[in-house]
């Protein structure tokens, strides 16, 4: 398993920030206190968001830096700090030290100099950073191993990030800001060049200062307003611009007094935070402090997330937000009696199972969590056994108690993640029955951009109330408690918080819901229905051929090792392969292999990319991406794929998740069946080992082009319904228009050009993108595109509409009615932008097709279970649904299956589906 990043917290950029955007708090005798309050916010955040991290929090030192040697002005015209800000620096590092984080302070250097190089340190040890900052100017660290967080803005930046938000790959940041200069830090750049002239002098000439400075006469050919005139600015101004250069670069290899293993969190001191809270007249901390709750890690109770504001819905104004609750423990009988008269007589009740395990397919019941009323709650502990445990009730005959008010039709059963506890009671042989409420689809549904969806951001956002976290009541790390292990006193009020905050935001959720168009049938007709399906097909796992995958392990682990040898002969001599530094030396400085583009360190890049366009005429990068490939695949599946098969069902199990995509696409994890290869020998050798029980066989159901499809029920356009309407090869009948050729002419090639056409225009793809896939000229591909626009007018007339009525609305909606909200669809950021229309045109479709093979899920589940075929549902993937079925049964059922699948929804365009069937996944295509 993957090792948990390095966070590296910008202290200094958090504190201006806070400072600016929040409120001016202060205590009762006058001192401000708003600044500390924020940076404390936002790192409680981050703990929470990081829990196994290693984190450190950097903070500028007072006094000169290299930078002011270079350039005696550099940040003059900053304003002296106000006092209202310094007076709180002092008790914020206070704060930061007594939470147990490392701070850093180090003279003659910045901050961010010290975050750039512990996140080289990190890269070079093999693990990922995340730097957390609001400036900029950090997104030059930024690569394959280096990502942003912005917890103000709920902001996330990987290298597309940056793209999106700036226009220039990371590389190019230092470039961007050379140029343009920074009047906060007064770095010079050159007079008259501001943000829109460096943009498109920097992505015009398709390079950096080195660039521009190499060929000044091909500027005044470019395309922007004083295109022409800029070469004399340039020149007149080359030292200044490199000077800027060199303020503007984050210093990589500063000497630190501290390393990686330095910046473990250390246990929180409790009487330090106690006394400082109490000084700062932080209320609410102070009072999570004294009820024995750690500013600590979030306990996500069901639900992946994306990033949200940290500030969003806090609210904080020092005062506790907690409502009073009435908590019960039920021990005895008569009060077990008493609430299940309570239970009957209802009509929806809210339940939560605590649990030894996250794992479905091995947890048991160690309690229930019951609410009826908001405010009201009650913990039937059942399986607590540490040394005193107080006497519980007999476990089995209170599920039997239990078990008529789950399986009743009668009663909404409510709860956060419902999935996990229907499993779960599935293996003591209960079936919870529908009708079904679930707060993590009910969010998930009203908005699956911009918000997280596990219970303790929702009570956040929704609530206002921080809510305890698991590692308050069982601690962390190698010491974490199973909660069977936890006493009464800390599980109790734990479990009824569960359920009494669920129970309180399906009342906040539902109305938002109902209110929204047509998000209330999505959630009623597709996701809550989905739930027992998923569950029983997680349950049900699938057969895996171990001794295959072993045997292909081995073939891996040989052929690696071969490409390794051949690395040394092409290098002429030994090296990490998986050392980028190594590898640069190899290529850029003995083989003299040109440099292509360099990373924010200014190194030769040695990235995929690269490496894939160099494997082009060189023979070394072509080995080394072979080589990286063949041992992700031997990690990621030969080797892991065997040690998830379950030791008592002796299948593979799964989990299914429905909060995460923004589209509506399920995804998974333990293994990720997703990201299965199919397109190489080796990935396909992996499906082979996706196997069916004897006397079955494995068989594949795939939905046609159906993206396609969709568009042209969305497009309305004539030209396309009619090619599906005769049955037509599209990719062919999109060939023989774009290349005028008659259809039984196209060629292989003209086929393959149309198929990357048909998809790529879907998704958005310029001219340049088309050229790159297909290599030829950006002009080429630009007549290909106007020709297929000609041909097929309603899908051109398509994008055109959705992307103003995106633009007007906010958002885009499927055939369904799911929403996709779209926050940046009017952004002034030309490539920000841009993303966003890329998006309204494709989500529809990627939407609709996900709701299609959603619904096709719901009702092939309820086909089998009526019993007819011997038959499971083992897994999905994209637009796939995969079965074990009785070789006896094999030919009838995939004619059923198909025709079942190809009736899940009602277009213009005819659905069809190819089921195929094998004695392993891979035949079964």
């Amino acid at each position: 398993m993957a090792r948990a990043p390095i966070v590296l917290v910008d202290g200094s950029s958090y504190l201006y920030r806070a400072f600016h955007a929040l409120p001016a708090l202060t205590t009762s005798t006058g001192a401000p206190t708003g600044a500390v309050k924020g940076v404390l916010n936002m790192l409680k955040r981050l703990i929470k968001d990081y829990p196994e991290s290693p984190m450190a929090v950097v903070f500028d030192a007072p006094g000169k830096t290299f930078r002011d040697e270079l350039y005696e002005e550099y940040k003059a015209n900053r304003p002296p700090m106000p006092d209202d800000l310094r007076s709180q620096i002092e008790p914020l590092y206070q704060c930061v030290r007594a939470l147990g984080l490392p701070l850093l302070c180090i003279e003659g250097v910045e901050a961010d100099d010290v975050i750039g190089t512990l996140a080289r340190h990190a890269t070079e040890a093999g693990r990922d950073a995340v730097v957390s900052t609001g400036d900029k100017d950090m997104a030059q660290l930024v690569n394959g191993h280096i990502t942003l967080v912005n917890t103000m803005k709920g902001e996330t930046l990987d290298v597309a990030g940056v793209e999106d938000k700036f226009g220039l790959p990371p590389e190019r940041i230092v470039d961007f800001l050379a140029l343009m200069g920074d009047k906060v830090d007064n770095i010079p750049g050159v007079p008259g060049v501001g943000e829109k002239t460096a943009l498109g002098l920097l992505q015009g000439m398709n390079g950096g200062l080195d660039t521009v400075y190499g060929d000044l006469e091909r500027v005044t050919t470019l395309g922007f307003r004083g295109a022409k005139s800029l070469p004399k600015k340039l020149e007149a101004h080359r030292d200044q611009a490199f000077l800027s250069y060199d303020l503007a670069t984050i210093k990589t290899d500063c000497e630190l007094p501290a390393g990686l293993d330095d910046l473990e969190i250390a246990h929180p001191d409790r009487e330090a935070l106690v006394a400082l809270y109490r000084e700062l007249e932080f209320k609410r901390e102070l009072a999570e402090l004294l009820e024995g709750r750690d500013e600590g890690v979030d306990d996500v109770k069901g639900g992946t997330s994306a990033p949200e504001s940290a500030a969003e819905g806090d609210g904080d104004t020092g005062e506790s937000s907690s409502r009073q609750r009435e908590d019960a423990v039920i021990t005895i009988q008569k009060e077990l009696d008493a609430w299940l008269a309570r239970l009957q007589k209802a009509e929806r009740f809210c339940f939560d199972l605590e649990t030894t395990s996250l794992n479905y397919m091995e947890a048991e019941i160690v309690g229930v969590g019951l609410a009826l009323e908001a405010g009201e709650a009650a913990y039937i502990p059942l399986a607590h056994d540490y040394l005193d445990a107080p006497e519980q009730l007999d476990r089995r005959a209170v599920l039997e108690a239990l078990t008529p008010l789950w399986e009743s039709a009668d009663k909404t059963k409510l709860g956060q993640n419902l999935k996990y506890d229907i499993s779960v009671l599935a293996s003591y042989g209960i079936s919870v029955a529908p009708p079904l409420a679930d707060t993590m689809l009910a969010s998930y549904v009203l908005n699956s951009t911009a918000t997280r969806h596990d219970m303790d951001s929702l009570a956040l956002k929704y609530l206002g109330e921080t809510t305890t976290a698991f590692a308050d009541v069982a601690g962390k790390g190698a010491r974490q408690l199973t909660f069977n292990q936890v006493a009464l006193e800390q599980a109790v009020p734990y479990a009824c918080e569960d359920v009494d905050i669920t129970l309180r935001l399906f009342d906040e959720l539902m109305p938002r819901v109902k209110g929204e168009g047509r998000l209330e049938e999505v959630l009623e007709t597709l996701e809550l229905p989905l739930i027992p399906v998923l569950s029983r097909m997680e349950r049900a796992g699938v057969a895996l051929d171990v001794e295959r995958l072993h045997a292909q392990s081995k073939e891996l682990e040989a052929r690696i090792h071969e490409l390794e040898q051949k690395a040394f002969d092409l290098a002429g001599r030994e090296f990490n392969l998986s050392s980028p530094k190594q590898l640069g030396e190899i290529l850029f400085d003995e083989q003299k292999i040109p440099v292509l583009k360099k990373t924010p360190k200014g190194a030769p890049s040695t990235a995929e990319a690269v490496l894939e366009e160099l494997a082009l005429d060189y023979p070394l990068p072509k080995v080394i991406i072979e080589h990286r490939g063949l041992s992700k695949l031997k990690s990621t599946y030969t080797d892991k794929l065997p040690r998830l098969v379950n030791p008592v069902t002796e299948r593979v199990h799964t989990s299914y998740h429905q909060a995460v995509t923004a589209t509506g696409r399920l995804s998974s994890s333990d293994p990720n069946l997703q990201n299965i290869p199919i397109r190489t020998e080796e990935g396909r050798k992996i499906r082979q080992a996706f196997t069916a029980r004897p006397g079955y066989r494995v068989v594949a159901a795939d939905y046609s082009q159906i993206e396609l499809r969709i568009m042209a029920h969305l497009s309305e356009d004539e030209g396309l319904l009619k090619a599906f309407a005769e049955g037509k090869d599209i990719h062919a009948a999109t060939a023989a228009e774009v290349f005028g050729t008659e259809l039984g002419k196209v060629t292989g090639d003209q086929r393959r050009s149309a198929k990357a056409i048909n998809f790529g225009l879907i998704y958005g793809m310029s001219a340049w993108g088309l050229s790159r896939q297909l290599h030829i000229e950006r002009n080429q591909a630009q007549i290909y595109i106007d020709r297929y626009f000609d041909r097929y007018p309603g899908v051109g007339r398509y994008m055109e509409r959705i992307r103003a009525q995106a633009a007007e609305d906010g958002f885009v909606e499927t055939v369904a009615g799911r929403r996709l909200y779209l926050p940046e669809i009017t952004a002034q950021n030309r490539n920000r932008r841009q993303a966003a229309e890329r998006t309204a045109i494709n989500a529809p479709m990627q939407g609709t097709a996900a709701d299609i093979i959603k619904r096709a899920m719901i009702d092939v589940d309820a086909w089998l279970q009526e019993g007819e075929f011997d038959a499971l549902m083992v897994m999905q993937v994209h637009d796939e649904l995969v079965f074990e079925v009785a070789e006896s049964q094999i030919d009838a059922f995939k004619k059923e299956v198909a025709k079942r699948m190809e009736n899940a929804a009602s277009l213009s365009v005819a659905l069809t589906v190819e089921a195929q069937s094998g004695t392993h996944w891979d035949e079964a295509h």
